[in-house]
């Protein structure tokens, strides 16, 4: 009786390895001995996707070359393929697959998981209703975890809608790709414009955010306002207050009539403190970490790119350090809270500052077990690494670690306590109010003290009492009104999230897995990698814009509001999810995506012909395209810079290509220019021979062809 675990890629299985007795390694697979487990077992593994969706020129030759005349392409069955660099570890995998009698799927515990491990059974074409079906489900990668895990096996079979789910979403993405990137691509190139243009069921409606938010800047008009203040003097100390109720002046002419109504003006005046009211007040320390949330304040705070966040949590978790990172949840149960509080002194040790940590009873904001669904929000695990340990991590992985680290402690301290004080200023017959806090008891800021700049203090006022006479000098600054703010990976993956709507921090913190977002926690990262990659996104000291072909296409596709609409991507991932409910079948949901594809192809051919928007973009890109081409004007020829070489237009004569490195020595400006206008260059020094020997030597044209000269 052979039972075989199926691991996601080599590093899952060597942490299963670690955990279990005695293990013999062999080529793509472990021989492992415990008594845990049957006698026969065998842990294999695969490269994460070892089965891929295949091209559509696998269904048919004629579209390896893109056509209009082809689409849509509607495959009667989808083929599934396994990439040639894989094609050795997946017949491992197959062999003992064949062979199993039990397997226990034990790759990533997520929706991705299942798909990457029924695809291989399936492509293995096995007989799986032979076989007994199990599934590994953990929150860690530690020893004690796994062999929870291992001894609590799920069934198998319980998981298959979650397969259906992600198997679903990777076909319609693949039919709107396959089908809208072609027809795209074709109908922009009619109308003039050069490159490949990618549409995407998640990708084009998150890039379509950041270009209204960029258009809504670039738009923006500055409206100019008054505002009426106060700066009061009251026992030798001066605060600042403001028009009670607050209100804005659109014209001076209408804040002379409001002044005159309300018998004050302009400069110093007599003052009465009306009011004064104290209250204590308490906040509670931030929630627990989904990965958005995580993603979204590591960036805020270290600009690290939501990919990026995403792998050093991924790091930490096969380090065994955090728990399980793709998780959209900021609850954990009972049981990891009893975890955590029976090692809260070893984590006390990592912070510098000691605090105190009284609060060791659950508590509802932060626990309970009917809101964590696949998995617990991302908190610390059993094995707490050492000060060693910590410094050999990446600087993100320990700036990761830390924030997760301070976030989870700041559940067991007491709350931040402050006294808020509201004074009331009277002035002729206008009221202006001044709010100030005063920290009475750090509580859990006190972890993040590092971090003065997120909470922002209101200011500390003098002590006033009712009925006191004080001296009001009033002020009207003329302001503007400001633009909206540009996205940063932070905000936008909040923005995909919450489906555009646009949230504070504490009211995003606070979203769970009910809102209908743009993506799952999982994919999100790889959305906007895919974005910048394909040069539609472009980021500038942490924040993003759309580069101007991504400007093409989202004039392209703002015809077709389907496209563009988070709100209807959101509707599409919350159906998605349904199939994994059974609420939904695959073969609903595919045939909804195909006549979205059809209104597209009938559609858009129409939208575009003609389209003078577009045509203006296209001639704002192709200008801005020959502008960042030019590397150099020169009475004698202009140079492009291509990705490769250089191309040389003379103001006489045929074009040729200079190349930009020669010899292992890159090519400035400088040695192209001496070439192009005296053609040599002067003594330069760093060439490579073949055999890696530096020397110095000129450069010169003969004719087109470039030679060393060593005279």
């Amino acid at each position: 009786m052979t039972t075989v675990i199926l691991a996601e890629k080599p590093s899952q299985a060597r942490s299963y390895v670690e955990a279990f007795q005695r293990s013999t390694k062999k080529q793509g697979y472990y021989i492992i001995n415990d008594s845990l487990l049957p006698p026969d077992t065998v842990i294999t593994f695969g490269f994460g996707h070892l089965v891929e969706l295949a091209a559509p020129e696998a269904y048919d030759a004629k579209y390896k070359h893109w056509s209009l005349s082809n689409l849509p392409i509607f495959p009667a069955h989808y083929q599934f393929i396994v990439p040639t660099d894989k094609k050795a570890q997946f017949k491992i995998v197959k062999e003992w697959l064949s062979k199993a009698d039990t397997i226990v799927v034990a790759t990533d515990s997520d929706r991705e998981g299942e798909n990457i491990a029924w695809s291989i059974m399936n492509q293995a074409k096995i007989n799986l209703k032979q076989k007994t079906i199990k599934r590994l489900w953990i929150n860690s990668l530690e020893k004690d975890a796994i062999r929870s895990g291992f001894k609590a096996l799920k069934d198998g079979w319980a998981f298959y809608p979650k397969y259906q789910e992600a198997q679903t979403r990777q076909i319609s993405d693949w039919l709107i790709g396959m089908n809208g990137s072609p027809l795209y691509t074709l109908l922009l190139r009619q109308n003039g414009v050069r490159g490949v243009y990618s549409i995407g069921r998640v990708q084009t409606p998150t890039l379509y955010m950041v270009y209204q938010r960029d258009q809504a800047i670039k738009n923006f008009k500055p409206e100019p306002y008054f505002e009426l203040n106060a700066e009061i003097l009251a026992n030798q100390q001066k605060f600042f207050a403001k028009l009670d109720p607050y209100q804005r002046f659109k014209d001076e002419t209408g804040l002379m009539t409001f002044m005159q109504a309300k018998h004050v003006q302009k400069g110093s005046q007599d003052g009465l403190i009306k009011d004064v009211q104290k209250q204590g007040k308490k906040s509670a320390s931030p929630r627990l970490f989904s990965l958005s949330a995580l993603q979204t304040m590591i960036n805020r705070r270290y600009h690290a790119s939501a990919a990026d966040v995403l792998k050093a949590v991924q790091a930490l978790y096969e380090a065994k350090y955090l728990s399980y990172p793709r998780t959209d949840s900021q609850y954990i149960t009972d049981q990891e809270f009893t975890y955590l509080r029976q090692n809260l002194a070893r984590y006390q040790k990592l912070v510098s500052k000691e605090i105190a940590l009284p609060q060791i009873e659950p508590q509802s904001r932060y626990v309970n077990g009917k809101k964590v669904q696949e998995h617990h929000a991302i908190i610390m695990t059993k094995t707490v690494p050492s000060q060693e340990q910590l410094a050999k991590l990446s600087k993100l992985e320990q700036q990761v670690y830390d924030l997760v680290l301070r976030t989870t402690l700041a559940m067991f301290a007491d709350p931040y306590e402050y006294e808020e004080t509201t004074i009331i200023t009277q002035v002729g017959d206008a009221n202006f109010k001044a709010t100030g806090k005063v920290p009475t008891k750090q509580g859990w800021q006190a972890l993040f003290d590092d971090h003065k700049a997120d909470q922002q203090e209101a200011a500390t006022l003098p002590i006033v009492h009712q009925g006191d006479q004080v001296q009001a000098n009033l002020q009207t600054p003329q302001k503007e009104t400001t633009p909206p703010v540009p996205f940063t990976e932070g905000t936008l993956i909040t923005a995909m999230k919450t489906a555009g709507k646009t949230l504070d921090d504490e009211a995003a913190q606070a979203i769970l897995k009910d809102v209908q977002g743009i993506g799952t926690s999982a994919t999100r990262a790889n959305v906007l990698e895919i974005l910048k990659k394909r040069g539609y996104l472009v980021t500038e000291k942490n924040k993003l814009h759309v580069s101007e072909a991504g400007i093409t296409l989202c004039k392209a596709v703002e015809l077709e509001p389907l496209l563009t609409s988070p709100e209807m991507t959101a509707k599409w991932e919350q159906a998605l999810q349904q199939i994994s409910t059974e609420e939904r079948t695959p073969d609903n949901f595919l045939s909804q995506i195909k006549k979205f594809v059809a209104k597209l192809i009938a559609d858009v051919p129409t939208q575009l012909t003609g389209n003078a928007a577009i045509k203006q973009q296209i001639n704002h890109q192709q200008q801005a395209q020959k502008s960042a081409e030019v590397f150099l004007e020169t009475p004698q020829a202009t140079v492009l810079n291509k990705q490769k070489f250089y191309i040389v237009k003379p103001k006489q004569g045929e074009d040729f290509t200079l190349p930009k490195k020669w010899s292992s020595k890159t090519l400035g400006k400088t040695a192209i220019k001496a070439l192009v206008t005296k053609g040599e260059t002067s003594k330069l020094k760093g060439f490579k021979s073949k055999k890696g020997k530096s020397f110095d030597a000129k450069l010169k044209l003969d004719g087109h062809k470039l030679s060393f000269d060593f005279d």
